[in-house]
């Protein structure tokens, strides 16, 4: 499952660093695959449509900092925890229940943004 942002984020930045896979975006900031990541060429995200790796997608969320589900692997073969909860200062980062995911799956994940 990954995590996402909620609205009572304070903008303070503190997760943006603490992202392994440089998923976490301020708001208004379009996301790629390749930001953070060995991603080259097409791939194909969770809903099943495929993008260049360097496109840039429109923002998940304008006023708050984000997460992007497609490059979270919430630290799976990083850190014990997500680093972004464990930072966060106003516990705003929490499991997103859209986007479930088991342990084996984002570990994959990570494989394919960290080959």
């Amino acid at each position: 499952m990954a995590i996402k942002i909620t609205d009572e984020c304070i903008n303070c930045g503190a997760c943006e660093p603490e992202c392994p896979n440089n998923a976490i975006y301020e708001g208004g900031v379009e996301w790629n695959m390749a930001d953070g990541t060995t991603v080259n060429g097409n791939y194909t995200l969770m809903d099943g449509s495929v993008t260049d790796a360097h496109a840039g997608h429109s923002p998940v969320a304008v006023d708050v900092y984000y997460i992007t589900p497609n490059k979270c692997t919430e630290c799976q073969g990083f850190h014990e925890e997500p680093q972004c909860a464990a930072v966060c200062p106003v516990d705003c980062c929490l499991p997103d229940e859209d986007c479930k995911e088991t342990a084996e799956e984002l570990l994959a994940k990570k494989t394919r943004l960290h080959a």
